[in-house]
């Protein structure tokens, strides 16, 4: 398996990645453990709707398309939306798959609130978090009916867009800081149709306040507005290493925190637990394997080892 792949944990087949990793990690206890705070799902006030006015539109990206750099991503372990079924493929597809299911409400389930926002977390650096946020990107950006904005929030060291072999330029923190800047001119559309990219763009000594403003919410409202088929996929900085993450987990419906199996201690993943409390739903992906207990190897099945 590839040096970062996620786990494949001993249950019942067609249970989720998801699912299995939390029988190494009791992952709610975590957040409701005694002296826990509980997690307040998000209330979203209703919009008064004025007769006659116009509907909100989310902004289309205009800009230049750039390729991505395929070599660089598929020697590095990474997905393409157009490449070869493998084992890691099919891993994030089963990811992609509850959070997408979370998010439309499927299984007689109620829709989440803000759930086309999706936060990518983890504890500490070097957990495989922006490894985890990429290949969700790449594989959600093979779906026939959505598009992907993945937006880099890891403002004190931003790598999505050197992983991709996309140009830098200015992005999330200079839009929220010039009010006067358009986001559409900061979005760098690539050669997948459905996924573009939001570099970091210039760090400030502010950048907690202004991700606290409402002037981030009001942003994040337009991105999406009249188009639910947009996901907005945010790679975070690590939870305990930088207060932003923990601002940013109250903008978003979805958090998916990524946990280093042979790294990351329980008291870690409780107290980053703890800075995500302000998101109403939260998933576990267990990361860094060297091994399969099940005996599950998708890659055997597609000809590749996993």
């Amino acid at each position: 398996m590839t040096k970062y792949s996620p786990i494949d944990m001993p249950r019942q087949p067609g249970d989720s990645l998801l699912e299995r990793a939390s029988d190494l990690y009791d992952f709610g206890s975590v957040l409701r453990g005694t002296g826990m705070p509980p997690i307040v799902p998000q209330v979203v006030e209703p919009t008064a709707v004025v007769d006659d006015a116009p509907a909100s539109i989310a902004p289309q990206w205009y800009g230049p398309m750039h390729s991505v750099d395929r070599e660089g991503l598929e020697a590095a372990g990474f997905v393409l939306p157009d490449g070869p079924v493998s084992g890691i493929s099919e891993e994030f597809r089963i990811v992609k798959r509850q959070l997408l299911s979370a998010l439309r409400g499927d299984n007689g389930e109620d829709a989440l609130a803000l759930g086309n926002r999706i936060l990518v977390c983890s504890a500490h650096p070097g957990e495989g978090k922006t490894f985890c946020a990429v290949n969700l990107a790449l594989s959600m950006a093979a779906e026939k009916d959505i598009e992907v904005l993945l937006v880099d929030a890891d403002f004190a060291k931003p790598s999505i867009v050197s992983t991709l072999g996309l140009p830098d330029g200015p992005g999330f923190m200079d839009v929220l800081a010039d009010p006067s800047l358009p986001i559409e001119e900061c979005v760098l559309r690539t050669e997948f149709a459905s996924l573009a990219v939001l570099p970091a763009g210039n760090g400030t000594n502010n950048d907690t306040e202004y991700l606290a403003s409402a002037r981030t919410r009001q942003l994040l409202d337009t991105l999406t507005a009249g188009n639910p088929n947009r996901i907005l996929l945010f790679d975070s900085p690590p939870l305990l290493a930088a207060s932003p993450a923990a601002v940013l987990a109250g903008h978003v419906g979805q958090a998916l925190m990524v946990v280093r199996a042979d790294s990351t201690t329980e008291n870690a993943l409780r107290d980053a637990a703890n800075l995500l409390k302000a998101c109403a739903h939260v998933q576990l992906l267990l990361n860094g394997v060297k091994f399969s207990a099940s005996g599950r190897r998708f890659g055997n099945y597609y000809g590749k080892a996993a």
